[in-house]
């Protein structure tokens, strides 16, 4: 044999010889397999070209190689692999080191963790062999078939196949972009899960975002919102705890819900809420609340329960609600049992006991329609048993009542009444407005009045009318009351009734967000961008190669 063939290769073959001896006492000795040449001696070696080595079940490839025998260590260098042959897990980097006691791999430059579909870039990985689980500490790309996932710091538990990325956290899918600063991810059913605030964008421009973390499954692309806000150019929908099924475009939200409807500017609030895009129809109960939007003023409207349809393709788009009914407006107010507001014509009719009241005039019947135009009480249409009471200027009651009646307003207060079928008017007759006279009782088929600033200036009546004047000092309680009379005044709801009913917190448009932080990378120019800008500015270089340096200088010094 070549005595210098020899020199090289004896060390290797008595090693390969002695190895599977010592694999045998220890069970975690890495093990040479191939090297192109092997140097040194007395527990150090220096494999070169073409590197194999093995531990346990993973083969180890590289260009070199340092072997530690002693402390049964090595350092990998160019072209590093690390392959299971027992899990689908493969590792590539420019640089490695790795401990056949610990298990453990640190990987540096360039790495590359595959297992299967899911691969993790990185340019600092530490794998724990034992555990299965890498680590990587300053930015690192997970991507899978369905989504990209990067952050600064991660940890792959490969068993479970868990992946949890912590700071500046961002999920890519063709759908959404997630921002977040903790998020776990499960690779098999490819679900995300994240803690504290949350933010999400569509490929439509649609954000969902969340203060106290959220679960999105990225293949059922359904959502979990907590303290959760959706917002789309059409509605806005919050809840506590907010469900979204982006297939079935359909809302569910528990706790303090909140549906607003941008195009027809109603808001609805509720303890459970249920909202369907695409219908445009929503359904919410539990001390609910309307809030109709105008110019100038805002409907409030409560009871225990809403619905509300608003889609394109129906003819009848309108809003329910079911007892406990309460309307507040600056002009108007008003209680009932149920009401229906019917968007296209912008009337609201009460049925069941309803009672209406309009600056210092009752109106109640057993179903009335009210109809709102310019953002103004325009009229309002009472069936059956029909009652207005109105009180003058020394808060007398003018009363009339009928089996129809239909009003008129101007400002905000009646200016006309006609009453059809069996008509009673009941009328007090001022001199000044501050004297009573009197009153003027009429019986007619069909009435007609005429108000000026809520008192009575004109009467038409049918023909025959039937009437009597009683004078002042002739009334009493009995006389001066038509049939049916009560005034209910103190029922009368304010926004005080709204403020008990349901506590508004309004949602912060300042709020922070993760998608406004600007993404600014600093960098140090270059040399030659600064030389590029100072001759910009008119500043002149003079090289003076013997010296050895530039000498800086302004043109109108030289």
């Amino acid at each position: 044999m070549n005595l210098s063939i020899s020199r090289v290769f004896l060390p290797v073959i008595l090693m390969m010889l002695a190895l599977p001896w010592a694999k045998a006492q220890q069970g975690t000795t890495l093990e040479i397999r191939k090297a192109g040449r092997l140097e040194g001696a007395n527990g150090f070696q220096r494999l070169i070209g073409d590197v194999m080595m093995e531990h346990q079940s993973s083969l180890i490839y590289c260009d070199s190689a340092h072997f530690f025998k002693d402390t049964n260590q090595a350092r990998l260098f160019g072209n590093v692999r690390i392959v299971d042959q027992e899990d689908p897990v493969k590792t590539t980097s420019r640089y490695a080191e790795y401990d056949g006691n610990t298990k453990m791999a640190k990987l540096r430059n360039k790495v590359v963790f595959t297992n299967e579909e899911t691969t993790l870039y990185t340019e600092y990985l530490d794998y724990d062999r034992q555990s299965n689980i890498a680590y990587y500490y300053n930015d690192g790309k997970v991507v899978d078939s369905a989504n990209v996932l990067t952050s600064k710091k991660g940890r792959y538990e490969v068993n479970l196949e868990r992946i949890t990325f912590q700071e500046d956290v961002v999920l890519v899918n063709p759908d959404y972009t997630m921002k977040t600063n903790d998020l776990v991810y499960l690779t098999i059913p490819k679900t995300a899960e994240t803690k504290g605030l949350t933010n999400l964008i569509s490929k439509e421009g649609n954000t969902l975002d969340a203060q106290k973390g959220s679960f999105y499954d990225t293949q059922n692309k359904q959502f979990r919102f907590f303290e959760g806000v959706v917002d789309t150019e059409t509605s806005r929908v919050k809840a506590v705890e907010l469900f979204y099924d982006e297939n079935l475009a359909y809302y569910e939200g528990k706790e303090d819900v909140r549906v607003l409807n941008k195009e027809r500017e109603v808001e609805i609030f509720g303890d459970v809420g249920k909202y369907w895009e695409e219908r445009k129809y929503s359904l919410v109960y539990g001390n609910a609340l309307v809030r109709r939007y105008f110019e100038q003023d805002t409907l409030y409207m409560t009871s225990d329960s809403l619905i509300s349809q608003d889609n394109e393709q129906d003819s009848a788009k309108f809003l329910l609600a079911f007892r406990s009914v309460n309307l507040v407006k600056s002009d108007l107010s008003g209680t009932a049992d149920s009401l229906v507001y019917n968007y296209n014509d912008s009337s609201i009719q009460l049925f069941k006991d309803p009672v209406m009241w309009n600056q210092k005039s009752q109106i109640s019947s057993d179903s009335m329609t009210f109809y709102i135009e310019n953002e103004n009480l325009d009229r309002v249409y009472l069936k059956d048993n029909a009652f207005i009471i109105t009180q003058d200027t020394i808060l007398n009651f003018n009363q009339m009542k009928g089996r129809k009646m239909l009003g008129y307003f101007e400002e905000g207060q009646i200016h006309q009444m006609d009453i059809e079928g069996n008509g009673e008017s009941l009328y007090f007759v001022l001199e000044s407005d501050t004297v009573s006279q009197g009153i003027n009782m009429t019986k007619s088929a069909t009435i007609k009045l005429k108000f000026e600033e809520g008192a009575i200036r004109k009467v038409n009546y049918g023909v025959k009318p039937d009437g009597r004047f009683i004078p002042f000092q002739s009334l009493n309680e009995d006389n001066s009351r038509l049939s049916g009379f009560h005034w209910r005044f103190e029922e009368r709801p304010d926004m005080n009734t709204v403020y008990r009913w349901r506590t508004i917190v309004e949602i912060d448009p300042d709020a922070e967000n993760l998608f406004n932080i600007p993404q600014i990378e600093l960098r140090m120019p270059t040399d030659l961008e600064i030389e590029n800008e100072l001759k910009k500015r008119g500043v002149r270089f003079q090289i003076k190669e013997k010296e050895g340096v530039k000498k800086l200088g302004n043109p109108s010094n030289d």
